[in-house]
């Protein structure tokens, strides 16, 4: 059983209401538009980091974390990536893909809204943890903590915080 705890967008911003929520988890994803390697260190120093470069990355987090990341944690095969789209919409670079071999949990950020789908379709579930940094158009950041136990994937949380960090 995995405690993950999933955000996105951070563009060098590591809220500390964030880092209290994932200091209780097992595994940090990140889906991506880092804003520095100093955020990922910084969350790699909480918990074990999987995380994906997104559009405004440097080549410094380039370098480390590529575009996608594809593995299995527990049971469940895992996508995440920066510019994935959602159900219905999914974004021209990852449509062959997807459509050929789908995941069970689909991740992806870019759009800084939180979205949890689940997509009858493909028979996967997708999640957007919406933007826990303080840059771009969103209202409230967010994370989403989850458990991963066997093939389930259960007790999925949205943390709503700040008021982009006021």
């Amino acid at each position: 059983m995995k405690r993950i705890g999933l955000l996105s967008d951070t563009h060098g911003w590591l809220d500390p209401v964030v880092v209290k929520h994932l200091k209780e988890c097992d595994e940090i994803w990140h889906a991506g538009d880092i804003g520095g390697i100093e955020i990922a260190d910084k969350l790699a120093e909480i918990a074990p980091l999987r995380a994906v470069h997104g559009n405004i990355d440097d080549h410094n987090v380039r370098m480390v974390y590529p575009k996608h990341q594809r593995f299995v944690c527990e049971e469940v095969d895992v996508w995440i990536t920066h510019i994935g789209g959602y159900p219905k919409n999914y974004d021209r670079n990852v449509k062959p893909e997807i459509f050929e071999n789908a995941p069970q949990l689909f991740i992806s950020g870019h759009s800084h809204i939180l979205k949890v789908i689940f997509d009858k379709e493909l028979n996967l579930l997708h999640i957007n943890p919406g933007a826990s940094g303080v840059h771009g158009f969103h209202k409230v950041q967010t994370i989403v903590k989850f458990t991963i136990e066997a093939k389930e994937i259960k007790d999925l949380q949205v943390v709503e915080f700040g008021s982009k960090g006021k």
